[in-house]
């Protein structure tokens, strides 16, 4: 052991991590080498060449549990398929999967990195194929014995008095992890390739390993393991109190939920339901009878502004109408006819209070000439008049005043409002 070494984050409880999905493996695993395919069931992992080894690794340790590992080996000659426990002082644990046997699995271990010893693998006759379904494959590991289960039957024991007194015993804290690799490589010693069943091919297909999930439990407790000494010894390994890292991600992921408002409604009271509801109806009145006011506010303030409109309106035409009739009350010649605005002359005029023929004698002979043609008629046409002029002759009840009166002026009639009448016919004899 070094001389300062860190502490090991602990996993402080039991869970089964399923593997089909990166989110869950990326919280509490890191991918050392390679990479992972992810599936709905399981997380694969590919030999397609040299060099190619996938392998999952726990950020956390335990000191002392179970592992059990849901998988299906890969075929292939040389390629093993493998379940490691493996601490920082080199203990180990394993699991491993020959792809060129279909028939033998081998459990191992070593104390301290210990490989000396020819007896620590045992081979396992099974009656399936392991590369063809999948089965599971648990390690149950105490201070006092280490046991391989394959489906929940017993396949091996090993004491803690059987591996070289103790010494060689796994005994400090582990983390797990899950790989795959080609004993077969050429460059491999004669000896691993041996072990591992020969040469690996790889210009065939990838070979694939399976895992769709594994329960770990830790039989210690605490938020991390601490080295006290370089003993090596399970004695001199010490429990900082407190919850790890993986212990709080698990409990996150085990919380509830969080419900929706309709769920979180749903579960009150009846009662309490009884009082939402009012408080939903009072706030639904006060909010409409908000609306309402103001609708009102609205409603006359717009009412007040078109009254005031249309008062200017009725204003603006009463001016306008009496504009109007200031200007007709003038006469045709434009002056008032008023008596204030008579002129002076008419208020001084000698023929007030005269009656028309004292008027008349007053007038100059010319003018009675023109008055008296209003009165008499017109004189008679000669029946030898080839001039065809019709005269209109005059009511003697004609009002002087009409604007269309006739003029008679040298046997030709006219109207005095349009020139364009003038007309003259021939009187049939």
């Amino acid at each position: 052991m070094n001389d300062n070494c860190p502490n090991n984050p602990a996993l402080g409880t039991s869970y089964d991590f399923t593997l089909n999905n990166s989110s869950t493996v990326n919280k509490f695993f890191n991918v050392t080498s390679g990479y992972i395919r992810y599936g709905n069931k399981s997380a694969g992992f590919a030999v397609s060449k040299r060099g190619d080894s996938p392998t999952l690794q726990s950020k956390f340790y335990v000191m002392f549990g179970t592992v059990s590992v849901f998988m299906r080996a890969a075929s292939g000659q040389g390629i093993i398929s493998s379940i490691v426990l493996q601490s920082d002082d080199l203990d180990e644990i394993d699991w491993n999967f020959f792809g060129g046997n279909g028939t033998h699995i081998e459990s191992n271990y070593c104390g301290k990195g210990n490989t000396t010893s020819v007896d620590r693998a045992t081979y396992h006759s099974v009656s399936f194929d392991p590369r063809e379904n999948f089965h599971n494959y648990s390690i149950h590991w105490t201070s006092d014995k280490l046991e391989w289960w394959i489906d929940s039957k017993l396949v091996r024991t090993l004491s803690y008095s059987a591996a070289n007194g103790g010494y060689n015993y796994p005994q400090t804290p582990m983390t797990i992890r899950l790989g795959i690799w080609a004993g077969g490589d050429k460059k491999n010693s004669p000896s691993t390739i041996e072990w591992a069943g020969g040469l690996s091919n790889f210009s065939k297909d990838p070979y694939i390993m399976e895992a769709q999930n594994t329960e770990i439990r830790d039989f210690g407790s605490g938020s991390a393991y601490q080295w006290t000494d370089q003993s090596g010894s399970w004695e001199s390994i010490g429990t900082i109190p407190g919850n790890s890292t993986a212990f709080k991600a698990i409990r996150k992921l085990q919380e509830p939920p969080t419900p929706s408002l309709m769920e979180r409604f749903l579960a009150l009271p009846s009662t309490t339901k009884l009082s939402v509801y009012c408080s939903l109806g009072a706030a639904f009145f006060l909010l409409f009878s908000a609306l309402t006011f103001v609708c009102y506010k609205s409603r006359r303030k717009g009412r007040r502004e078109r009254d005031a409109y249309e008062a200017r309106l009725d204003k603006e035409r009463q001016e306008a109408s009496q504009d109007s009739e200031a200007f007709y009350q003038k006469n045709p010649v434009g002056w008032d006819t008023s008596s204030s605005q008579r002129l002076s002359y008419e208020k001084t005029s000698p023929v007030e209070n005269h009656s028309p023929n004292e008027i008349l004698q007053t007038l100059p002979s010319d003018v009675i000439d023109e008055v008296n043609t209003y009165n008499r008629p017109p004189p008679p046409i000669p029946k030898d008049d080839t001039s065809g002029t019709s005269i209109k002759q005059r009511s003697p009840n004609s009002n002087t005043d009409n604007p269309e009166r006739t003029y008679v002026l040298r046997n030709k009639s006219f109207s005095s409002r349009n020139p364009a009448f003038y007309s003259t016919s021939r009187v049939e004899g």
